[in-house]
C-alpha cells in the first residue's frame, strides 16, 4: 500500500509538473505570437505614415542628411579622440559587452553569432546609469544634445555583413562618429538607399535609417563607432506624431523587454570591470 501510494504521488507530481511546463510553453508561445503581431502592426503603421512624416521634415527626405542642418554636433568631431579613448577602455572588457541580439531579441536576423556588440549609453532619452560612468566624457557630450533619443558604441567584427534592413521611424535621424575604423576603410562601407558611405576616424555623418541600409566590413579589423539618434527637425504635426509613436512604443514588449536586458547587461559589465580591478590589485600586492 505504501508503495502504491508513493507511486500514485509520483505520478501526480509528474503530471502536475508536465501540466505546468505545458502551460508555460503555451504562455511563451502566446507572448511570441503577440510580440510578432505588435511588431508587424507597428511596421505597418510607420510605413503607412512614412510619406506623411517625410513631408513634415524641415531638412528634406533624403537617405543621407546634410551635416549643415546640425552644426551643434561638430563638438563630437572636435572631441573624437576623447570618445575613442573611452571606447577603447570599454573594449578591454570586450566579452562583457552584450551582443546586439542579447539586448533586442528582434535583431536576431541582422545580428548573429558574436559579430555585433553594443555598449548602450542612452535609451529613449534616458541615460544608462551604470554604463555612462564607464564613459563620462562621452556621456557629458551626449547630455548636451537636444532631443537625444539613444546612443551606444557599435562594435562590428571583422568580415561581418549586416544584411539590408530598415529603421522604425522618420521622427529621428541616425548619427555615426568613426572611432576605430579599419585602415582599409574603403572596404568598410554603409549603403543607405543607393548611396554608399565610408567611416573615417573622427568624422561624423548623418543618415535616415528608414531607407534600406546594410553594412559590409570586408576587412580584417574591428569597426567601432559612436551611434546616436536625434530628433529630425519637423513641422508641428510631424513632431506630435513622433512623440505619440515613441510614447506608445515604451508600453510595448519591444521596449520593456529590451530595457530589462539592458539593465542586466549593465550589471554584468560593471561586475566584470570590478573583477578585473580586483585581479589587478591582487597581482600587484607583494607576496
Amino acid at each position: 500500500m505504501v508503495w502504491l501510494f508513493a507511486a500514485k504521488t509520483k505520478v501526480c507530481v509528474m503530471s502536475s509538473t508536465t501540466d505546468e511546463a505545458t502551460r508555460l510553453t503555451f504562455y511563451q508561445r502566446f507572448k511570441k505570437r503577440r510580440r510578432k503581431r505588435v511588431k508587424r502592426i507597428g511596421k505597418w503603421v510607420m510605413r503607412s505614415f512614412s510619406d506623411f512624416v517625410g513631408r513634415q521634415s524641415l531638412i528634406g527626405d533624403r537617405p543621407v542628411v546634410d551635416r549643415d542642418h546640425f552644426p551643434h554636433l561638430q563638438v563630437f568631431e572636435d572631441n573624437w579622440e576623447v570618445i575613442r579613448d573611452e571606447a577603447a577602455e570599454i573594449l578591454k572588457h570586450r566579452e562583457a559587452v552584450p551582443l546586439f541580439h542579447e539586448i533586442s531579441r528582434d535583431q536576431k536576423r541582422i545580428s548573429t553569432g558574436s559579430n555585433w556588440r553594443t555598449f548602450i549609453l542612452y535609451g529613449f532619452g534616458q541615460p544608462a546609469t551604470k554604463n555612462v560612468k564607464q564613459a563620462p566624457q562621452t556621456a557629458r557630450l551626449l547630455s548636451q544634445v537636444p532631443n537625444l533619443q539613444s546612443a551606444w558604441f557599435s562594435i562590428l567584427a571583422p568580415g561581418y555583413h549586416i544584411p539590408p534592413h530598415r529603421g522604425p521611424s522618420k521622427s529621428f535621424v541616425t548619427c555615426h562618429l568613426g572611432l576605430l575604423v579599419p585602415k582599409d576603410y574603403k572596404n568598410c562601407t554603409l549603403r543607405v538607399g543607393t548611396e554608399k558611405l565610408n567611416w573615417r576616424d573622427g568624422k561624423l555623418f548623418i543618415f535616415d535609417d528608414t531607407y534600406e541600409h546594410e553594412v559590409h566590413n570586408n576587412t580584417e579589423e574591428e569597426r567601432v563607432v559612436l551611434l546616436f539618434h536625434v530628433d529630425r527637425p519637423m513641422r508641428l504635426w510631424g513632431r506630435l506624431f513622433g512623440k505619440t509613436f515613441l510614447g506608445a512604443l515604451k508600453w510595448t514588449a519591444y521596449y520593456q523587454d529590451s530595457a530589462k536586458r539592458a539593465l542586466n547587461a549593465e550589471d554584468r559589465f560593471e561586475a566584470a570591470v570590478r573583477r578585473a580591478g580586483e585581479n589587478l590589485e591582487n597581482m600587484s600586492e607583494p607576496s
